[in-house]
Parts: C-alpha cells; structure tokens; sequence
C-alpha cells in the first residue's frame, strides 16, 4: 500500500479515463482535494462508494458542559463552512465526482446527521442517485446532551443510493445478511457502539486522532452487505482509514482520499498491520437460485447414481427407478425428478433434489448432496 500525495510531476502516469484501474494502483491513499483525486480516477470502474463527509455542525463557539468545563467537539476547519449554499455546492460537487467514477451497478453510502444528512439527500436525487434505504445508526453509548435542552442525539443515518434509477444488477447480499441474523430479514436500524477504547487512534497526547472516526464494525456491515469479494471501495474521506481497514480485512480492494497528510500517514500505518481473514471464510454466500445448474442424468454419468437405483421418500414409504435416460419410473408414470415427486405428493410442484433421497450404508441420504458433489468439481464462474 503507498501514499500518493498531490503535486506530482506533468510526467507521471495518469488513469486513462476509460481504463480499469490497474493492480498496482489499488489499495494505495491518495493525498489531496478529494473532487480533485476523484477526477484523475477512470470512469465506471468503483463497485462501492462510502462517504463520510464534513457534518457541517455550525459550532459556535466552544462547546461547554454545565460544569463549565469545554466539550471535545468537531471544531475543525474541514467542518467550517461560510453557508448552506456553500455546503450544497461542496456537497454536489463530491457527489458528481463519485458517480462519474461508479460503475452502472455500483451502490454509494454516505453517512450523516440531522445537520446535513437531508440536504445530502435531496441532492442525491438531484443528480439522479435512487434511494435504495436510509438506515440508522442507533449509538449505544451516545454522547450525551450536556444542557439539557435537547434530546440527545444517539443516532447518525446512512442513505444507500444506486447510480440512477431502475438500476438493476446492484449487489445485495440479502441472504447472507438474513442467515448471520437468526434467519430474520436485516432491519434498516443498526446498533453498534461508538469507536472507542483500542479501536480508537490516539495521538502522542493520548487524545483521539480523529474526532469522527467511525466504529470498523459498521464499516464491516456495509461492505458485506453490497460488495464481493475483489470488488473496490472508495472512500473519499478516507480520515484514519476504517473503511481501508474492514475492505483489507474482508478481502475487499480500496482507494481512500485524505486531504490531512497526517490523517493519511496514519491511516496507511493502521491499514498495514491488517491480516485479512482466510478466503474459505470470506467466499460468497451462494443461494439455491444462484448456483450453477445441474441437470439429474449428470449424477448418472459421474457414476454417483446408478442406472437402475431406487430413489424414495425421507421416510422410505415411496420407491421409484432410475432409468437410463436420467428420467425416474414412478408406477406407471416417467418423468422428471421434480415431476414424480409432486406426482408422488399429490402436489402441483415439487423441489426433486429435497424430497428424492437414495440408500447408502450410512441411511437414506437425499440425493441433493449428490449435486453438491458435482457442483464442487464444477469450475468457477
């Protein structure tokens, strides 16, 4: 991984624009403006955007608690800005420059509170993003509200946008996220703590490096829940580098924009010390829909199943013959296995591989884990 830092030479190599992004060039922090960055980029060929930009908080003044003592708030000048017209005019800007950099299929996240987050979306669909969800953050240990003449602000939104409208072929991984939450669909709110204790990067002082550094662990859901393994994540406010840390970690590529060198040189020193996890457990979560097609009579020819076998039912009360042809003998009925099984059933429809099992010494074994078998000879897509 390096650090590329503005200013340099006229000679050295810039992205073509309608190039993927080479090998060598990924994984690495560019230094810099991000619209400025995000322009030497070639077009369409980021799979997933996270942006976590300046709240535009409008400080004024220090922020103190009843006891007078001053609140370590975002009071930096990244955060400053002259005017809502002036925040929506920066906000545009960035948001042109990630779609032009999106693949069609590419989703973008972009993080926020209540002081900018809707003026961020109704610029979204400005320039033509489609809202896929907003979802909330809920902080188990928020900050509190030190005077007292407020609720206390104990969550943050994410909106998770496509490049346009009736986009299609967006990667969501809907089934592994609905499996890792007891089988129940994932909800739009998500609750994880605030980053802090080792998590948290400290300057020589022992203060927080970064004011906003964001937790890994919500990092970590919205990279599993829309990329692929290989696929590249920009972030371009790449701060202290947690996006860079979870897309090292989950096998993901990434390309973060820092303006701060020292926000930047930090970052690349935290992305260093990542091992990423071991690819068996980072593979892609395969629905039945999804995997390849494995027609019946290639059992046959694998020599798994034998012409001439009985299939049955799980509890071993219905026989029929394997013939030849890869068709099943039920009575006086042939047909496919899907076809006598629902024949078997009294039913319309049947899944075949689920209700037709085969006898081996261990017991009646359904003869879908004779698909998996071929299944995993079969090459990778």
């Amino acid at each position: 991984m390096s650090v590329t830092r503005i200013g340099a030479p006229r000679g050295a190599p810039r992205f073509n624009s309608d190039a993927e992004i080479p090998a060598a060039a990924l994984d690495r922090i560019l230094v810099g403006d991000c619209v400025a960055r995000l322009n030497e980029l070639p077009e369409r060929s980021v799979d997933l955007v996270f942006a976590d930009p300046p709240y535009n908080l409008q400080l004024q003044g220090d922020l103190k608690r009843p006891d007078d003592s001053k609140v370590d708030a975002v009071d930096d000048d990244w955060d400053k800005f002259t005017s809502f017209a002036a925040y929506d005019e920066f906000t545009r800007a960035w948001l042109t420059a990630c779609r032009r950099v999106m693949k069609p299929q590419a989703t973008l996240w972009v993080i926020g509170s209540y002081h900018n987050i809707f003026r961020v979306g109704a610029l979204l669909q400005d320039l033509g993003f489609w809202i896929l969800n907003d979802v909330v953050w809920r902080k188990s240990n928020p900050m509190p509200n030190f005077r007292g003449r407020r609720f206390t602000n104990a969550h943050e939104t994410l909106i998770w946008a496509a490049r346009e409208p009736g986009a299609k072929g967006y990667t969501f991984n809907y089934e592994a996220l609905k499996a890792g939450n007891e089988d129940v669909q994932m909800r739009s709110d998500w609750t994880f703590a605030l980053c802090t204790g080792e998590e948290r990067l400290k300057d020589g002082e022992g203060k927080k490096l970064h004011p906003t550094q964001k937790p890994e662990a919500l990092l970590a859901r919205v990279i599993l829940s829309s990329s692929k393994p290989g696929d590249l994540v920009l972030d371009p406010f790449f701060g202290t580098g947690t996006t860079g840390a979870a897309a090292k970690r989950l096998g993901r590529h990434f390309i973060g924009i820092e303006r701060d060198p020292a926000y930047a040189k930090a970052a690349e020193a935290r992305i260093a010390a990542v091992e990423p996890l071991p690819s068996p457990t980072l593979a892609p979560f395969v629905t039945a829909r999804e995997a390849p097609r494995v027609p019946f009579a290639a059992l046959l020819e694998r020599g798994l199943l034998k012409v001439g076998a009985t299939l049955t039912d799980a509890k071993g009360r219905v026989h029929a013959l394997v013939r030849a042809d890869g068709m099943v003998a039920l009575g006086g009925s042939v047909g496919s296995i899907h076809r006598m099984g629902a024949l078997a059933q009294g039913l319309e429809a049947c899944n075949g591989w689920a209700y037709w099992h085969v006898e081996e010494k261990s017991g009646l074994k359904p003869i879908d884990s004779l698909r998996a078998i071929v299944r995993a000879e079969m090459p990778a897509a």
